[in-house]
């Protein structure tokens, strides 16, 4: 687990944000507390330089950045307060702070040679997405940015004004949405590490398509591999988080069903997918709503049979993901820290 306290440039980025930043209403003690934060990210704050602060907003979001950041002192790292953070099982904090901190962590988690499709599947676990079914591709969109496509016609604060006015744009519908390929893969790269990435670019979700070989007395299937799949750069993502937090590695594999009759233990990767395999566990048949809003299923397997508890030695463990009723998929990646059977359950 990552031993190591955020850099100044860290803490400097929180400061720039929308809900920090200064504006032309903050008031004059807002404006030394930001300018003094700037100095020295990790200088004490006295309650009194809070409460001097007029906006009540401004008031509660710098309140909630120095619980943030007097929390990551205090653990050590990032990594360790939020491991702390849910084993505690008490959340106080904004889920902002809680993204912010998962995006950090999987600056360290991922390798140098992650590569576009692994960069763009870790972006599921900090940012919320929009789930889209096309000519039988589940395309997963950033959910701020699809919104923003949305409401602006792909033109940002010109297409929003000229919308409000009921104008029509002509071809304005999303153009700058894209589906992330190999063939995109250098574009993905330049855009994703400039300044005001605006996550504009989708991940195919989609299995892997069967084919069947040879006559069709004597055919049989075969699978072939998606050189672009978001399912594998997002399997193995979450098994280098397992491997970050626990030390433990584990191969993750999609599954289009579930066929074990001596299925053991499962955990979703969301409130949906958790409900949708409770039901299959339970034998019981799934709506047809429950259905379409499955993604995928996973199958977890420990490469140490030390590393998990004695009942599940050999055995596998199933994950799922789905989206809600309105399309949406928050993925929860500290499930796979708290949901599993690893040995120090016991």
């Amino acid at each position: 687990m990552q031993k190591k306290q955020p850099s100044d440039a860290f803490w400097h980025s929180l400061l720039a944000r929308p809900e920090l930043i200064l504006v032309p209403e903050s008031c004059r003690d807002e404006r030394r507390l930001h300018d003094a934060l700037q100095l020295k990210p990790l200088r004490a704050v006295n309650p009194e330089e809070l409460t001097a602060i007029r906006d009540e907003d401004a008031r509660a979001n710098y309140a909630m950045l120095l619980q943030f950041r007097d929390g990551v002192i205090k653990a050590g790292s990032l990594s360790a307060w939020y491991a702390q953070l849910f084993a505690n099982g008490k959340i106080n904090l904004a889920p902002l702070f809680i993204d912010i901190a998962v995006k950090e962590i999987l600056s360290v988690v991922l390798p140098e040679d992650a590569g576009p499709f692994m960069h763009r599947a870790a972006e599921l676990l900090y940012r919320p997405q929009r789930i889209t079914i096309h000519e039988g591709r589940i395309l997963s969109g950033d959910q701020e940015a699809l919104d923003t496509e949305k409401e602006t016609a792909g033109l940002g604060d010109l297409g929003r004004l000229l919308m409000q006015n009921k104008i029509q744009i002509a071809g304005g519908d999303a153009q700058s949405l894209k589906v992330l390929t190999a063939e995109h893969a250098l574009t993905f790269q330049e855009q994703a590490t400039q300044p005001g990435y605006r996550h504009t670019w989708l991940l195919d979700l989609t299995h892997e398509q069967s084919a069947q070989v040879g006559p069709a007395n004597h055919s049989f299937e075969i699978r072939l591999a998606r050189k672009d799949s978001g399912l594998a750069a997002l399997s193995r993502v979450l098994e280098l988080w397992i491997q970050h937090f626990k030390g433990t590695q584990v191969r993750i594999t999609p599954l289009a069903k579930i066929e074990d009759p001596a299925w053991r233990w499962h955990t979703g990767l969301d409130a949906q997918s958790t409900e949708l395999l409770n039901t299959l566990y339970q034998q019981q048949p799934l709506a047809e709503s429950q259905l379409k809003r499955l993604i995928t299923l996973f199958r977890l397997d420990f490469l140490e049979p030390k590393d998990c508890l004695p009942e599940m030695q050999s055995k596998p463990t199933y994950l799922g993901l789905a989206m809600n009723e309105k399309g949406l998929l928050k993925l929860k990646p500290q499930n796979l820290l708290l949901n599993l059977p690893f040995a120090d359950l016991q």
